[in-house]
């Protein structure tokens, strides 16, 4: 049977997305990185919403880090198990789940009240893939009842395990930044609590007890006040 038109313009379309995710997602930010994927996940399927969840700790559980709409208080408070859910089950599984309509009802769906895509009618779940697993899930949710399509199904599963060394190397240096913040604070915590505990004989328990009322009264981070301690120890006259 010869090929239509209308297939070889989508055909051409999908080719032309899939060069777009390859060409514009490789970026050292993990946010950069999530925002392209919702854009793309969103220009695939049409989707009223997009989630994208990263596996994050020891535990490696999937915590949501990415939405198409905006919910900041959300974002990095909500987190899954693995196998938890019907996006714990894509990522333990490695497999897409295309629910046409009754999402909610599927015996794998959990509910969270303060998401209100809970109640969307259809979902397409699809693992993000690195060279070491899955390093995340790709949502896309339709208020309405929505057929999933095999184009559709295959092209964001293909999204998924192309943007999954992006991911994976954006989380990577996410860690060591990370990491190498909370080497240079305890260093300085360190040197707070040594000022403090040489200008008012206090003991070291006692020294960090102080930091931590300051900034919790204060409601300034511990580090703001450790640069503040050092700060007035550099100020004052020396004895």
């Amino acid at each position: 049977m010869p090929v239509t038109q209308d297939e070889v313009a989508k055909l051409q379309k999908e080719l032309a997305l899939l060069y777009r995710v390859t060409r514009d997602v490789f970026r050292l930010e993990l946010d950069e990185v999530l925002k392209e994927i919702v854009s793309v996940a969103e220009e695939v399927s049409a989707a009223d919403s997009v989630l994208v969840y990263v596996v994050s700790g020891s535990a490696r559980d999937l915590v949501l880090r990415a939405s198409k709409n905006p919910h900041p208080a959300l974002l990095q408070q909500v987190s899954l198990k693995q196998g938890e859910g019907i996006t714990g089950w894509v990522a333990s599984q490695q497999q897409p789940v295309a629910l046409d309509q009754g999402a909610g009802q599927d015996p794998r769906f959990k509910h969270f009240r303060n998401l209100p895509e809970d109640r969307y009618e259809a979902f397409l779940s699809v693992p993000i893939i690195g060279k070491r697993g899955v390093v995340g899930v790709i949502n896309v949710q339709h208020q309405q009842p929505h057929a999933h399509s095999e184009m559709e199904v295959n092209l964001l599963t293909a999204v998924g395990r192309l943007v999954g060394a992006a991911v994976e190397n954006a989380l990577l240096i996410e860690e060591t930044l990370a990491l190498k913040e909370a080497l240079e604070l305890r260093k300085l915590v360190e040197r707070a609590k040594g000022i403090l505990m040489k200008r008012r004989s206090l003991d070291e328990e006692e020294a960090y007890k102080l930091i931590q009322r300051e900034s919790m009264d204060r409601r300034k981070s511990l580090k703001e006040i450790c640069e503040a301690i050092l700060l007035m120890d550099q100020l004052e006259p020396k004895q």
